[in-house]
């Protein structure tokens, strides 16, 4: 009589993976198979196929390309499609993803190779709303001012954004038609206007969501803040945004 242990050993995983040799080749999918192990999520899926690159008809190939970093939804590299659903390659445990398991680059940001993408356009909209705080010096200034325990809370699921690029995916506005910049530079607007010593540059933060590209390119699908991994309340940042634009729009015309 077979053991459990000996079902799990000829029990098979298969994924079939889009792939691209270089940006501007055509995609095509390949498909491989494993042996399934318990507890095993697609991160380490790709590092057995990247240890023995065999695929399903028995041909040896190139390894798949991917990125990953922490291993931990943290650091948001390992961002990719899953199937059809944009997330976390190293939270997606195989056990709880339907047979076989397809896996795609996000297709909103240009491709590098299989599935590495190049999210440079989310960093260009992060340095456009200039979405840090500038103290000059770097010389130690003391401690900087208190921020409200209740502002605080909410500031810090802002802080939580990784700067995955999921949300750009999931959002039906951010495509090769418009330059709209995205959720994650907007809610990012919000956290660092939000803090005491970032409210220095926040009507810098407005403007730069009032020009093309900005917050008006929103077309509240409400995608992106059921797609965040990390749960931050995107829609309710956009909503906030909306206001502030609005009332710097009326202080600039009451002003003319």
């Amino acid at each position: 009589m077979a053991t459990a242990e000996t079902k799990t050993a000829a029990k098979k995983v298969k994924f079939i993976i889009t792939r691209q040799d270089d940006p501007k080749a055509a995609s095509y999918t390949e498909e491989f198979e494993l042996d399934y192990r318990p507890g095993m999520n697609v991160i380490s899926a790709l590092m057995e196929i990247q240890r023995n690159p065999v695929n399903l008809k028995g041909e040896n190939t190139a390894p798949v390309c991917w990125e990953s970093n922490c291993l931990e939804e943290v650091c948001g590299a390992c961002s990719m499609v899953i199937n059809g659903k944009p997330r976390q390659a190293c939270a997606a445990l195989v056990d709880n993803l339907e047979q076989p398991v397809r896996l795609e680059p996000m297709r909103t940001f240009p491709i590098v190779r299989d599935l590495v993408i190049d999210r440079s356009v989310m960093f260009t909209s992060l340095k456009k709303v200039k979405a840090w705080i500038p103290i000059d010096g770097t010389y130690d200034l003391g401690p900087g001012p208190r921020m409200a325990e209740k502002k605080r809370q909410w500031a810090y699921e802002l802080s939580k954004c990784m700067t995955c690029g999921v949300c750009l995916e999931a959002c039906p506005n951010v495509n090769e038609k418009t330059n709209f910049m995205g959720p994650a530079p907007i809610s990012q607007v919000r956290l660092f206007n939000a803090h005491p010593t970032g409210e220095m540059n926040a009507e810098e933060r407005i403007e730069a969501l009032m020009e093309d590209g900005g917050i008006e390119g929103c077309g509240n699908s409400q995608n992106c803040v059921r797609a965040c991994p990390k749960g931050i309340p995107l829609t309710t940042s956009i909503a906030e945004m909306n206001k502030a634009t609005t009332k710097h729009m009326f202080k600039n015309w009451l002003s003319l």
